[in-house]
């Protein structure tokens, strides 16, 4: 019979649609399986391998083995392997976007975005693997010398999520491979066809077997899986996107072998819109944060402040982009720009937080309810009338909810916005260069965007500060997350 993937309208290519688990180069089979679904209309794209703690403690294994050759090879060479897997993956963008489509319900356009944006880190990193440099360092002593040495840390544990299954990644796995790490990765249980898919074309780009290994697993042997690649002796760090709480789970985790970490944890961002913005383009931004995959991205806007002198006529001219720019379907019609979520618990806290507003004085100026294209589909909201008090302004939503905040000064928008325990991304529009400065400095977040709503690029450090995480992927500076700096004293000169 035709593979699943065949089956139904996704048109999946069957090459790179692979259904066992990746360790040590060779496609391994369980005698229990999990079912991956397309989140649009609920039917079973196929099933995946549902790894334990055993395939999982194999796979640390076998990046162990394979790390100490991998890690010996000049950087040349591990640059021109990832520039191979960058190539694979540009020959075959339609086809891994379409694989993003069936299992996420992003939009097409949005899926081959993210091929794009997830090739280039493997592209980069290719670049930075031969920029690894060491130090001299002039000595107090006349017979010694100082030399710093940087090598890689060892086996990584990548751990990722669902809303950019391929992106989230290779933005990792990128920087592990051109340091000379290797790698296992627990793609999330919504989408771990990505990762798979990805794994076929790490073989084919002749990366040695055991350097990318994936465990793809249920949500029932999850916590089993994850305690494996935080507690195994053989890991030495792991790199987490998700959510603040599990981060935490992890970090306790890793704490008992004292294991590197970096984490990409939960975001609250504030967009703050002041009176001498251009309204236009602040509404063109706006759109732009909030509502790329349906508001779940981890830097995408959860709270608009707009201050009063400009406010109603940015809610008006947001509503009339809403009601005009955004159509949703299925992310497979051309003309969708909004897909499903990608589960019913995740409409339910769409749901809550926008009753829990109303409840509370929060006026629905368009949207506010679930669409009648099926149980995952809502529709883009925006809420006027909010305060602080209500739960959409006091967690993350993750869903194309907007709600908006009158304010009065710059220090009660700086005030309100740093008043969250996360900071990840904040957005602001302002002409005044003063205010530019003033607030680009003060407001305590990672990642800013001046007159911007999107800031993702490969060359720029992402990541959080407070409880939104440690460390920093892409960017010159993503690499030294997998890098030992070692000190050498030469002596006796």
């Amino acid at each position: 019979p035709a593979p699943a993937a065949r089956r139904g309208s996704w048109g999946l290519p069957a090459a790179l649609v692979r259904r066992g688990g990746l360790v040590g180069g060779r496609w391994l089979e369980t005698p229990a399986s999990f079912p991956v679904q397309d989140p649009a209309s609920g039917e079973e794209l196929g099933r995946v391998a549902d790894c334990g703690a055993a395939e999982a403690r194999a796979a640390v294994r076998a990046a162990h083995e394979a790390g100490a050759a991998w890690g010996r090879l000049p950087a040349k060479e591990r640059s021109v392997c990832l520039r191979r897997w960058y190539e694979l993956m540009m020959e075959n963008k339609e086809e891994l976007a379409r694989i993003i489509t069936a299992e996420n319900g992003k939009p097409l356009k949005e899926a081959e975005g993210e091929i794009l944006y997830s090739a280039s880190f493997l592209e980069w990193f290719a670049e930075e693997a031969r920029r690894v440099y060491g130090d001299v360092i002039p000595a107090s002593a006349k017979d010694r010398r100082i030399l710093v040495l940087k090598q890689p840390v060892g086996v990584a544990a990548i751990i990722t999520p669902w809303n950019f299954p391929s992106a989230m990644i290779t933005r990792k796995v990128g920087a592990a491979l051109a340091a000379g790490c290797t790698v296992v990765v627990k793609p999330a249980e919504d989408t771990p066809l990505s990762a798979l898919a990805l794994g076929e074309l790490a073989n084919q780009a002749g990366i040695p077997a055991g350097v990318y290994n994936v465990v793809p697993c249920s949500r029932q042997q999850t916590p089993a899986v994850g305690e494996v690649l935080c507690t195994d002796p053989l890991v030495a760090k792991i790199s987490f996107t998700g959510s603040t709480a599990t981060g935490k789970i992890l970090l306790k985790h890793a704490a008992g072998t004292v294991k590197r970490v970096s984490m990409e944890l939960g975001g609250h961002a504030p967009f703050i819109v002041f009176d001498s913005a251009n309204v236009d383009r602040a509404v063109a931004g706006a759109l732009a944060s909030k509502y790329r995959n349906s508001g779940q991205t981890c830097v995408c806007t959860n709270r608009f402040l707009v201050q009063k002198g400009i406010h109603d006529k940015f809610v008006e001219k947001f509503a009339e982009a809403i009601k005009r720019e955004l159509h949703i379907g299925s992310g497979f019609d051309a003309k969708t720009t909004q897909g499903p979520l990608i589960n019913e618990k995740a409409v339910e806290k769409v749901e809550r937080h926008i009753s829990d507003a109303v409840s509370q004085g929060a006026s629905i100026v368009t949207g506010g309810k679930r669409h009648s294209l099926g149980k995952n589909f809502f529709e883009p909201t925006l809420l006027s009338n909010v305060t602080t008090k209500m739960l959409c302004t006091q967690e993350e939503t993750f869903g194309p909810l907007a709600p908006v905040i009158k304010f009065e000064t710059e220090a009660e928008a700086v005030a309100i916005a740093n008043a969250a325990d996360v900071g990840l991304a904040g957005y602001f529009y302002s002409q005044d260069p003063a205010q530019i400065w003033r607030v680009a400095e003060q407001l305590e977040v990672g990642m800013v965007g001046v007159n911007e709503g999107i800031v993702s690029s490969v060359e720029s450090p992402f990541g959080g500060v407070k409880q939104s995480g440690l460390g920093r992927e892409g960017s010159k500076y993503g690499i030294d997350e997998y890098l030992e700096i070692k000190y050498v004293c030469f002596g006796g000169l």
